[in-house]
């Protein structure tokens, strides 16, 4: 991946998965990105589980780059990969953009994904929503999540709670069930997940009346990635 050397080239930088739909939904989110932005040199990178590395496509690179991550919370990923990325290419200048989350474009997405999947938010009284996180021990992580489910639960008008895949609870099954024993009749599970893989799949098994799609190529989430590569970008004159 090359750029001249006045404008900076956008790195998507996922966390990976065996899962080759999960593969796919990045792919076609880097192609959203591009359709959105024309003339961008665009690529796509995995920290694990996938090809190809950060480092290796870095190692291509001629001009500036900036690392969007394509992840919805501050941790580990963040705090230690990121910047060892960042040093495995001392010969370009290399920006590291903000996490994808809490933005409210990520409601709308979700919201729509819900909207697609069979919920409506028209119907009030007995229904909630349970925002299913992969989860972090990162304090920060949590909370990034619970700002996400205030700012779905504003869009919606009905209660969004959070729940965790791992390391934190409620776990997704656990509060789906506490909704229904206050009366929440129907629940669903809002994926706060970018692609398919093995915590898309256990979400799919918290035991809401619907699970709503990860968040994948949305065309909101190009454009948050879009709006992180803008300020992260280096200004020029």
């Amino acid at each position: 991946m090359t750029a001249p050397s006045a404008a900076p080239a956008l790195l998507a930088v996922a966390h990976g998965t065996r899962d080759q739909a999960g593969i796919a939904t990045y792919h076609a989110l880097l192609d959203e990105i591009r359709s959105q932005r024309p003339g961008l040199t665009a690529g796509l990178a995995f920290l694990d589980l996938a090809a190809p590395t950060p480092a290796q496509v870095l190692a291509r690179a001629s001009g500036p780059v900036v690392l969007v991550p394509l992840l919805l919370n501050t941790g580990y990923h963040v705090r230690i990969d990121l910047p060892v990325v960042r040093a495995t290419a001392p010969h370009l200048d290399v920006r590291t953009a903000g996490v994808l989350g809490t933005d409210p474009l990520l409601a709308t997405a979700l919201g729509e994904r819900l909207a697609e999947a069979g919920w409506s938010a028209a119907r009030t009284g007995a229904d909630a929503v349970v925002l299913t996180a992969a989860g972090s021990t990162d304090p920060a992580a949590a909370a990034d999540t619970e700002i996400m489910a205030g700012l779905l639960q504003q869009r919606l008008g009905q209660p969004v709670v959070p729940a965790y895949l791992c390391a934190r609870t409620p776990t997704p099954a656990d509060a789906v069930a506490a909704l229904r024993a206050t009366g929440h009749r129907r629940v669903a599970v809002a994926r706060y997940l970018m692609a398919p893989g093995h915590f898309s799949a256990r979400a799919q098994r918290a035991g809401g009346c619907l699970t709503s799609a990860p968040l994948g190529a949305h065309p909101d989430v190009a454009r948050l990635v879009l709006k992180r590569f803008d300020e992260a970008s280096p200004r020029t004159a």
